[in-house]
């Protein structure tokens, strides 16, 4: 997890670059989307197989995924070759969370996951202090590329670490999970690429997009009610709500927080370094959040604890329109952001705790990549949605704060919507 964190808080700081780099600011919403799509095959293949043989193959080969595609991302010569690499490393990336979310359910009890997840989130706090940093400074000193360079060097410190426990907690059912779970994955992905190329594609004809568009979702939806829990799209009481909320509020907060260190570069004229230090902030508030919620009972339902992070990430999300008035330094955006994530860290180890609660043994990997899964398509979508703004705006001459600000205003009303509906993750009473 602290190789996924330190790539992601440094690909989320040098972006900017790559854009301006690569002339390429059009597409800057599929950089990010491209992973999250691609993440979505490796989460369903790998929460299959972890059941089937266990989570060490899963982790291990995700891991050497995730490396190549930084290589190439380096590499890169063009923002679509970029893009490309960026989908390679979702690959990886998707199958090493749902493989970590296994093992912690297969190495701590009900009652120590709380303080696992809290643990989890903790691996993010170092690489997410000195992550922007360090990709500034090399961005600035050398070239962007090498942050992603650097990303190989990091994976050797985890495979020394967990070299000896990988293989305490494998092991699976042996039997052969259906083929038809990792079918319905590409054909997920493949609509939520059409979704994307539709909304992000600003030069396409508008009934041409709309045509693209709509095809995609019938796709999406298609292979999401299959990958999800019965009942998800219906927000059904219970792990239907409680997988989807995972989506809602990643979909609210990370289309926020992916464009608010480009808008202050654009609008306020801050460093890429400072605007970095952004997503620092962050980090210090998703463990705070993180640790609150680890106090809590294991056994304990969550539904209130994501309810009130909800909330807090609904305001905080609505108040980053003021990092571009010019009455207010650009830096009151850590504030904001900080705030939002303490109410992140309450929410997404209360949601992880509260999946593995509501999951049978053999059906912890399936779920814990529903989980995923959900998080990555509500996130795709809502970075496709802030791209085509994005984009559009980049077409009609250029993003202004208002382009922005109703982005960040979209992500508040949907975080806002994700604190209506987390009391049915509540499960049902039984009939007396």
């Amino acid at each position: 997890m602290t190789l996924v964190a330190f790539e992601g808080v440094a690909v989320g700081t040098v972006m900017p670059a790559v854009g301006l780099d690569l002339d390429g600011i059009g597409l800057y919403a599929w950089a990010f989307n491209a992973y999250v799509v691609a993440s979505l095959v490796g989460m369903v293949v790998a929460g299959t197989w972890s059941d089937r043989i266990g989570p060490r193959i899963p982790l291990l080969s995700g891991m050497a995924i995730f490396a190549v595609g930084a290589i190439a991302a380096g590499l890169a010569p063009s923002m679509w070759v970029l893009i490309s690499a960026r989908g390679i490393q979702g690959l990886g990336g998707g199958a090493m969370i749902v493989a970590m979310y296994v093992f912690i359910a297969r190495a701590f009890d009900e009652r120590l996951r709380p303080r696992a997840f809290s643990l989890l989130s903790a691996a993010w706090v170092v690489p997410s202090l000195i992550g922007p940093l360090i990709a500034g400074w090399l961005t600035e000193i050398t070239t962007w590329r090498t942050v992603f360079w650097l990303v190989p060097v990091v994976l050797l410190l985890p495979l020394v670490l967990l070299r000896g426990v990988l293989g305490k907690f494998d092991g699976g059912t042996g039997e052969t999970g259906p083929s038809e779970r990792s079918r319905q994955a590409i054909i997920t992905a493949v609509g939520l690429t059409a979704v994307m190329t539709g909304l992000v594609s600003p030069s396409l004809p508008l009934a041409a997009s709309a045509v693209i568009v709509t095809v995609g979702l019938v796709a999406l939806v298609w292979g999401a009610r299959r990958l999800l829990p019965g009942g998800a799209l219906r927000l059904a009481r219970g792990l239907p709500t409680t997988v989807v909320m995972r989506g809602i509020l990643a979909a609210a907060f990370f289309s926020a927080e992916s464009f608010a260190p480009l808008a202050l570069v654009e609008q306020r004229g801050v460093s890429i370094v400072v605007a970095g230090l952004l997503l620092s902030v962050a980090s210090v508030g998703w463990l705070v959040g993180s640790l609150l919620q680890g106090r809590l009972p294991g056994d304990a339902d969550r539904s209130s604890t994501v309810r009130m992070g909800a909330l807090i990430v609904a305001v905080s999300i609505a108040t980053l329109p003021l990092c571009l008035m010019p009455a207010f330094p650009p830096l009151i955006a850590s504030v904001s952001m900080f705030v939002g994530s303490v109410g992140m860290g309450l929410c997404f180890p209360s949601i992880a705790v509260q999946t593995l609660r509501l999951s049978r043994v053999d059906e912890q990997g399936a779920n814990s990549s529903s989980l995923q899964i959900s998080d990555a398509i509500l996130t795709a979508v809502g970075l496709g949605v802030a791209g085509a703004i994005h984009a559009a705006a980049v077409v009609a001459g250029g993003a202004t704060p208002g382009t922005y600000d109703l982005i960040w205003w979209l992500g508040a009303g949907l975080a806002f919507a994700g604190a209506v509906a987390a009391p049915r993750m509540r499960p049902a009473p039984l009939p007396v």
